[in-house]
């Protein structure tokens, strides 16, 4: 008979994974007896049910030819052509947004353009506007002399 410290050791390398076949082979045959330790009860139906299942069978017939569909063979034609569809309409659209972008920079670039000059014409203007009230104030002297003579 198996000591319950081995037991309990082939367990804890069962649980980790690191077991042998052959010590998994012990612990099955120490859990299908009638006597196992009380503190080890727990993992009695654990192994009496691995041991059961393996000699479990399937019995009944699987109907497969009422689960078979006849699988309807797929068009790839049909494919290529909504692909070239898709194709199409992105070239289209794609081609229309790039134009629009390049209308909308030629824009920007005209309305600087003309911003800049509007700018010098109307720093331009001011130094005639300049010009004129010099000689606003010219064409009164000019009076003034003018009628004390």
């Amino acid at each position: 008979m198996e000591s319950h410290k081995h037991i309990e050791e082939l367990l804890e390398k069962y649980f980790e994974a690191t077991a042998t076949v052959a010590e998994e082979e012990v612990l099955r045959v120490y859990f299908n007896k009638d006597s196992v330790a009380t503190h080890l009860e727990q993992y009695q139906p654990m192994f009496t049910y691995f041991s059961k299942a393996k000699e479990e069978q399937f019995t009944k017939a699987a109907p497969f030819s009422e689960l078979v569909k006849p699988r309807r063979k797929f068009n790839y034609r049909w494919v290529s052509v909504a692909a070239a569809v898709v194709l199409a309409f992105g070239v289209y659209f794609g081609n229309n947004t790039y134009q629009n972008y390049q209308e909308q920079r030629q824009a920007r670039v005209a309305y600087q353009q003309t911003k800049e000059a509007l700018n010098l014409l109307a720093e331009n203007f001011g130094k005639g506007t300049e010009k004129v009230a010099l000689l606003k104030e010219f064409e009164v002297a000019k009076q003034k002399v003018y009628s004390n003579n």
